[in-house]
């Protein structure tokens, strides 16, 4: 009987347990974490990188000695003859008195009707120019998609809180909204006591209501473009589209100001990933040139054979015989002409080169220009937000005011309106200047490649 209670109680706790782990929490940090270990874009740039170490491996082996065993088995179903040459028949005829024997031919079988062989080729390479230059350009290779894995990620970071962002304004304004709302319902309870006491009128009231109804309004609009904001931060993690997600962070957490450094230090191009990837690119283009160069180098190879064979005209019988075979030598390859092979594939590098550089300085001007414009960004979103900041402050006063104004008497229904509007609109130009604020440092934060 105690069975029972105390398994009801373990499904109990593992459904509770489950539902709680499926509403995952997430700052920006471990979203951004999310989405590096479940974007597509990412998980390709990993299978590059295995591809590029794999690559390093098959030219490697090159230079390592190959062994590889074969096995021949013939077997003639019709031996082929040849013609005797008409001198072999004038030595038989001397031989045999001046006449040929009856069971003379002039063809004969120079095989035996089944042959067998098996052997070891050991083959190994001694010198080749362009051998250890493509190993290099492998492991350059490598560093390559590295470089590229490193880029995917920082561009996958910078959407991952591009979508993070939005939904952190939805909160804030409706966190303003609540106090907002909380403000006027007292209010709006105040001023149907002072109606029901006979000192205003109904349109005071009904004003207030329609205010408050429109603050409701904007929370429910809020509400499902939070959702909305929610499902792109989803897709941009990789993460299930129809599964829960809250996030934790707040602008506060994320708001870090820009350090002076940031404002006025020249620019380091290679704390950009995109620009060390056109780097090692250059230094592939520079391996291509040494490998095609190095193709006009002799190479030298050796290898090594042995056979063990038998044969006779009945497969193992006693007419048969097994013959061993061994061979060493060595193969030089000496290039003499290609048909203008090589020269061309050089030229083509050089010039694939040259424009990589050229490249690469416009990519020196473009991110010079990124900087620039950023940091000029930076600092008029940081000028609005300190404005913004000191006008919620005055509109909140003008709204305290006009309220003490309206308890006392002596202002109107209409002026604690058009205050409220005043201040609800300086309170979502202030949220609107935080978040271009957070934006542009983002921003700067990314073309200095931090």
């Amino acid at each position: 009987m105690r069975t029972l209670p105390f398994t009801l109680f373990l499904l109990f706790y593992s459904s509770a347990f489950f539902a709680q782990s499926a509403n995952l929490t997430f700052s920006l940090s471990e979203a951004i974490q999310y989405a590096y270990d479940h974007n597509l874009n990412v998980k390709i740039a990993k299978e590059n990188i295995l591809d590029a170490e794999a690559q390093i491996v098959e030219r490697r082996s090159r230079g390592i000695p190959t062994l590889n065993g074969t096995i021949n088995f013939q077997h003639y179903l019709k031996v082929p003859v040849a013609a005797l040459p008409n001198q072999i028949e004038e030595v038989i005829r001397l031989g045999n008195g001046g006449t040929l024997p009856p069971d003379y031919s002039n063809q004969a079988s120079f095989v035996l009707r089944n042959s067998l062989n098996a052997g070891l080729d050991l083959n190994a390479l001694i010198f080749d120019g362009s051998y250890f230059t493509a190993l290099k350009a492998a492991k350059a290779f490598k560093e390559y998609v590295g470089q590229e894995l490193v880029a995917q990620e920082r561009s996958v970071r910078d959407q991952v809180v591009a979508a993070y962002l939005p939904p952190l304004i939805v909160d804030e304004n409706l966190k303003i909204l609540a106090k907002n709302i909380t403000n006027l319902e007292g209010m709006l309870t105040e001023t149907k006591a002072t109606y029901e006491a006979g000192f205003i009128e109904q349109l005071d009231v009904d004003r207030l209501q329609l205010s408050l109804a429109n603050l409701r309004t904007e929370v429910d609009n809020l509400t499902r473009q939070k959702e909305l904001a929610l499902n792109y931060l989803k897709f941009m993690m990789g993460y299930p589209v129809n599964e829960p997600l809250t996030i934790s962070d707040n602008l506060d957490d994320l708001l870090n100001l820009a350090t002076d450094d940031d404002l006025t230090a020249p620019v380091n191009y290679l704390n950009r990933p995109e620009y060390r990837v056109a780097q090692t690119g250059m230094k592939l283009h520079e391996y291509n040139i040494r490998v095609n160069k190095d193709g006009y180098l002799p190479s030298v190879s050796g290898f090594v054979n042995y056979q063990y064979g038998y044969q006779g005209n009945s497969l193992f019988g006693d007419d048969g015989f097994w013959v061993p075979t061994s061979v060493a030598g060595l193969r030089i390859n000496v290039p003499i002409f290609d048909g203008f092979n090589k020269k061309a594939k050089i030229e083509r590098a050089k010039i694939a080169m040259e424009i990589d550089r050229k490249r690469i300085s416009m990519l020196e001007q473009s991110i010079q220009l990124e900087v620039t414009n950023a940091r000029t960004e930076y600092l008029t979103a940081l000028e609005r937000t300190q404005s913004q900041e000191k006008n919620v402050a005055l509109a909140q006063k003008i709204y305290d005011t006009t309220q003490i104004k309206y308890r006392s008497g002596v202002g109107s229904s209409i002026e604690v309106t058009q205050a409220e509007q005043a201040l609800y609109q300086t309170q979502q130009n202030f949220i609107q200047a935080r978040y271009q604020l957070l934006v542009t440092k983002q921003n700067l934060d990314t073309v200095l490649g931090k």
